[in-house]
């Protein structure tokens, strides 16, 4: 799991993109607390080969990415 609350962009896609590329993971689970954040994991995940769903999480989002 990657904990992306309390970073501003471009910082999210930064840390999701470096353990994508490294790791590879069949899935992952993301935390984010900014909209903005959502949507730009998502579409990196999405480029990346990965489908995304979103779920609220207490005032955070979840994200669980998965390898297509």
């Amino acid at each position: 799991m990657i904990d992306t609350r309390g970073f501003g962009c471009p910082i999210p896609v930064l840390m999701v993109r470096e353990t994508l590329q490294k790791e590879a993971p069949a899935s992952l689970e993301v935390l984010a607390d900014a909209r903005v954040a959502v949507e730009n994991v998502t579409r990196l995940a999405r480029s990346m080969g990965y489908q995304v769903a979103e779920s609220p999480d207490g005032p955070d989002f979840r994200l669980t990415l998965t390898k297509e």
